[in-house]
């Protein structure tokens, strides 16, 4: 059946232990309360000597998804990030994947159709304003490209391949 698709059925999970062997994927969700991913496409145009109308292709894309979170102590995913604005981390220490995971999408074994990708942080701003909770603004570069395959939200485990 045709329909709407909630937002809450597109999730992205953040690798907040990029440094060790096992991945630990958080939700992204605590204290956001709008999220996109941008996929800021490059394009060429050219208009051709033999005809009146202009082409455009698309060349590449770089994806982000810019994040304003409130700042909630306790929560991985502000944990993670609040850490790496503390410590300023640049180029591999500021690396880590994200998996989007289409959970409006036809599940097998409990695992949805996701994609992985590598990601840099960087964060933009840190503060507020007075009486209200501190928020960090941060934005999740995507680097190279994504990985296909499905994503079990229960056991918060990415498989590559057979995503669709």
């Amino acid at each position: 059946m045709a329909g709407k698709i909630k937002r809450s059925l597109f999730a992205i999970f953040l690798n907040t232990t990029p440094s060790t062997e096992t991945a630990t994927y958080a939700l992204m969700g605590q204290g956001i309360t709008s999220q996109k991913v941008d996929y800021n496409p490059e394009t060429s145009d050219e208009t051709y000597v033999s005809e009146d109308s202009g082409t455009t292709d698309v060349e590449s894309y770089k994806p982000t998804i810019a994040t304003q979170q409130t700042a909630i102590q306790g929560d991985a995913v502000f944990d993670f990030v609040d850490d790496l604005r503390q410590r300023r981390a640049v180029l591999n220490d500021a690396r880590s994947d994200v998996v989007m995971v289409n959970l409006y999408g036809t599940a097998t074994g409990g695992a949805y159709p996701a994609e992985k990708n590598t990601v840099s942080i960087q964060i933009d701003d840190f503060g507020g304003d007075g009486g209200k909770s501190v928020e960090i603004n941060y934005t999740v570069n995507m680097v190279g490209d994504p990985v296909k395959g499905t994503f079990n939200p229960s056991t918060k485990t990415f498989t590559a391949g057979g995503g669709e």
